[in-house]
């Protein structure tokens, strides 16, 4: 009764014998107001059902349970607490010690763990990208092969420059990756899934892409505050330039060298890569040694020499 959680005992029929000082001061019930009274009396009807049932579950079977609640306190703001429950056998009477943390007070990252939130962040963005190119039932592939070939890609680069970025960055550019063509979602599919060769004034339409795509994410994040989206300056980066070009012939603003964002480079190349060995409706698709022969050949005038060769070392 003395921890600095907030505590409540209750018997074998989840009444409330008793409350510490702490859970007084965080729920706002006074003992009076809480002893005789059933557990779970404060509920606010937000916490999954599942979550009670796995609860209902381990307490009658006399079993230590432990999960996340969402309650009311007294004013009627919402308590999340993380609660642990243990049975105590006294007497031949059962007795339950509930433990409440509150995860409101809790420091970054103890509430939700950083490998979920980078789980999350992940899944948000592929989402996101998915759901911008939902005319075409093909391009999932290709932004899931350019994700995956990203992270490909990166592996290989560490390898030989192990110091030269920290990982947090390069898990976000393997994050971002997916969303290097939401900008397309502004073409007009005639011009996008033309067969054959496009007007000049068409491929400058096509070229306008990463403009809007950076347009796109611009709207989205300006009203989005949420901590799981942490990539988005480097979604940006690949989004506008990644059809830059290492010898300074790209669009949309001719940047060269190093120049051009890091991760832009990273997807330029593999984005090429997926592109050649994959069936469009204005081409066939290459072999992959073809494929692997023109990215050779682009080392030094499309794409970033370093990153060519940690390419050829995938294969």
């Amino acid at each position: 009764m003395q921890l600095a959680d907030a505590v409540m005992i209750t018997d074998d029929k989840h009444i409330i014998l008793d409350v510490n000082k702490e859970y007084v001061d965080t729920t706002g019930y006074k003992k009076t107001e809480v002893i005789g009274q059933q557990a779970g009396f404060f509920k606010s009807y937000l916490t999954p059902a599942n979550t009670y049932v796995s609860l209902n579950e381990a307490l009658q079977a006399k079993q230590p349970w432990k999960g996340v609640l969402i309650n009311k306190k007294k004013c009627g703001d919402l308590w999340h607490s993380s609660l642990t429950i243990t049975p105590m056998k006294y007497e031949n009477t059962f007795y339950y010690i509930g433990i409440f943390r509150e995860l409101e007070q809790l420091k970054e990252g103890v509430y939700i763990p950083e490998n979920e939130k980078a789980g999350t962040e992940r899944e948000l963005l592929r989402v996101l990208a998915i759901s911008c190119e939902i005319r075409d039932p093909g391009i999932e592939d290709h932004l899931l092969n350019v994700q995956h070939l990203t992270e490909q890609l990166i592996i290989s680069f560490q390898k030989k420059h192990s110091s030269r970025f920290p990982s947090a960055y390069l898990y976000q550019i393997i994050h971002a990756s997916i969303l290097h063509d939401i900008g397309k979602a502004g073409i007009p599919e005639g011009i996008l899934y033309k067969p054959g060769s496009l007007a000049e004034y068409e491929r400058k339409i096509i070229e306008m892409h990463p403009l809007m795509g950076e347009d796109m994410l611009s709207k989205i994040s300006t009203g989005l505050h949420n901590d799981f989206i942490k990539s988005l300056e480097v979604a940006e980066n690949i989004i506008k330039y990644h059809h830059e070009r290492w010898d300074g012939t790209g669009y949309p603003y001719g940047l060269k060298g190093e120049e051009i964002p890091f991760e832009a480079r990273v997807v330029a190349i593999v984005d090429v890569y997926d592109a050649l060995i994959s069936r469009r409706s204005y081409k066939d698709s290459w072999p992959k040694e073809k494929a692997i022969e023109y990215i050779i050949d682009q080392k030094g005038k499309h794409f970033d020499p370093e990153l060519v060769d940690a390419f050829m070392e995938m294969f």
